[in-house]
């Protein structure tokens, strides 16, 4: 009995699902279908085969979608109104990208063809199988499907990617070792100045929302009210416990930085984020006893931190110092209230995770926020270097020290950026390198548990090395995939940056 035939059981007529590529007419098993569907929104993955177009967010899942022309070796073309994406149920799911679906028909054992000198096959098919159909007598041909997606898709097993993970977090480790000399600061703008905070203070850093519920006969400072994650955050403005105005009009760049203060959750919004510093701990002062004690804004303030050789100054607060007693006593009370409730979302929340989200052509991405070093403006000048392969920009100097830049897009075989303002410089250390990478935008510090962190796609080995998981925000409808900071570097890159340590 024909392989097919077996797959389909023993029954009288079989159902199938035909559709349309490049005007040739294929078919599938309709048990091997879940669904039909649009084209789904997608995040791009990175250093991926041609066929695999993006994952996308299905009802809370992480799914592959792959182009059936590009499997076909068949050119591409734009989307147009009747293209679909097929959901697969062959096993690990995957949805398939078709130019046209046609309908789902039932066959006879009799009318399939499976013998292998009967079948006109096109170069790059894999087919188990074909079928006329309609009047005219037109061929359906039966895609081995499978077949298809492990010629491009080289599959690997879960215990490696679980290795690698390991592997990953053992080399963080070493990094953090490292770092005694130094303290993780966050640093954001208010009133044109620069201040920070302890990274370990931190819980995250979000968009400031565009819309908020006001408080009557609320100070000021009080800003309002938004929803987080099931929860009601107050806002709180950095300009007024500072002591600066406080603007009418939110502006656009607005962020807010989420603090847990006696247990409740408290965010602090500010003008703009500007960086994650690694300040040298010698270069961090404790603030000057005039200023410590008086009332104002500078009662706030517990260090000042004297970066780039004394040109940038960044004022350290305290934040247990923000508040006024009164309002320390209302949170004192509110933990209180609520410490059966809080002891529960800790147990829940004891594997959180914190991860630096930034921007390549539209698609986010993730890195360990343990192995970013600090986040600064794309350096106006940076120093090219004779005969060094494209992803290299160039050197920079910074604080004494020969950094390499490392341009994302390049290396992802991107589009150069044209037109795109705010690019960053993301500083990253490895256990054995150090380099800056340049990316679009940086929008945020995330926390999040490892619940919502899931196993990337089975998909080829580059991208299991590169691609660590996916942070799937299914309440939000976002994926993020999250990078390997040891494999952003291939082999041969390694290499040279191994001669840039040496020198």
């Amino acid at each position: 009995m024909p392989e097919i035939f077996e797959d389909l059981g023993a029954v009288s007529a079989f159902q199938f699902l035909t559709f349309r590529i490049d005007g040739r007419r294929y078919a599938l098993p309709a048990h091997e279908v879940a669904e039909i569907i649009r084209i789904p929104p997608m995040t791009r993955v990175p250093q991926s085969p041609s066929a695999l177009l993006g994952i996308a967010n299905l009802g809370g899942a992480v799914l592959p979608v792959v182009s059936l022309r590009a499997l076909l070796g068949i050119e591409e073309t734009q989307a147009r109104a009747s293209t679909r994406a097929v959901v697969l149920n062959i096993g690990s799911n995957a949805a398939l990208v078709v130019d046209a679906v046609d309908n789902l028909i039932g066959i006879t054992p009799e009318q399939i063809e499976t013998h292998q000198s009967e079948v006109s096959t096109e170069t790059g098919e894999k087919l188990r199988g074909s079928f006329l159909t309609g009047a005219e007598g037109e061929a359906a041909k039966i895609l081995d499907i499978k077949g298809l997606l492990d010629a491009v898709f080289a599959r690997r097993s879960r215990a490696t990617h679980q290795a690698a993970r390991t592997v990953i977090a053992e080399a963080v480790e070493v990094v953090e070792e490292g770092k005694t000399a130094h303290e993780m600061l966050l640093t954001f703008e208010v009133s044109g100045q620069e201040f920070a905070l302890d990274l370990t203070d931190v819980q995250e850093v979000i968009s400031a929302p565009k819309t908020r519920t006001a408080i009557p006969k609320a100070e000021t400072l009080v800003l309002g009210v938004t929803a987080l994650r099931g929860t009601l955050l107050p806002l709180l403005s950095l300009r007024g416990l500072l002591g600066f105005p406080i603007e009418a009009r939110a502006a656009s760049r607005e962020k807010v930085v989420v603090l847990n203060v006696n247990g409740a959750q408290v965010g602090l919004v500010a003008d703009a984020a500007r960086a994650i510093v690694a300040a040298e701990t010698h270069l961090v002062d404790p603030i000057p006893a005039v200023l410590a004690s008086r009332a104002g804004g500078e009662s706030r303030i517990r260090a000042i931190y004297r970066g780039d050789a004394g040109k940038r100054i960044v004022s350290i607060l305290a934040p247990e110092q923000l508040f006024r007693e009164d309002v320390m006593q209302r949170l004192r009370t509110h933990h209180q209230r609520s410490e059966a409730q809080l002891t529960a979302q800790a147990t829940a929340t004891e594997d959180n995770e914190s991860f630096l989200i930034f921007q390549l052509g539209g698609d986010e991405f993730a890195l360990p926020i343990d192995a970013v070093e600090e986040i600064a403006a794309l350096p106006a000048q940076i120093t090219r270097v004779p005969k060094t392969p494209e992803f290299l920009e160039g050197v920079v100097n910074r604080r004494g020290v020969v950094l390499p830049v490392i341009d994302l897009r390049r290396r992802f075989d991107m589009p150069l950026s044209t037109g795109v303002t705010g690019r960053r410089l993301i500083v990253v250390r490895t256990e054995q390198h150090r380099a800056g990478l340049v990316v679009d935008g940086v929008s945020e510090v995330l926390r999040t548990s490892e619940a919502a962190i899931e196993e990337a796609p089975d998909l080829t080995d580059d991208i299991a090395r590169l691609v660590n998981g996916v942070i799937n925000l299914k309440g939000a409808g976002r994926i993020v995939l999250l990078l390997s900071p040891p494999e952003l570097l291939t082999r041969a890159e390694r290499g040279i940056l191994d001669k840039f340590q040496a020198d």
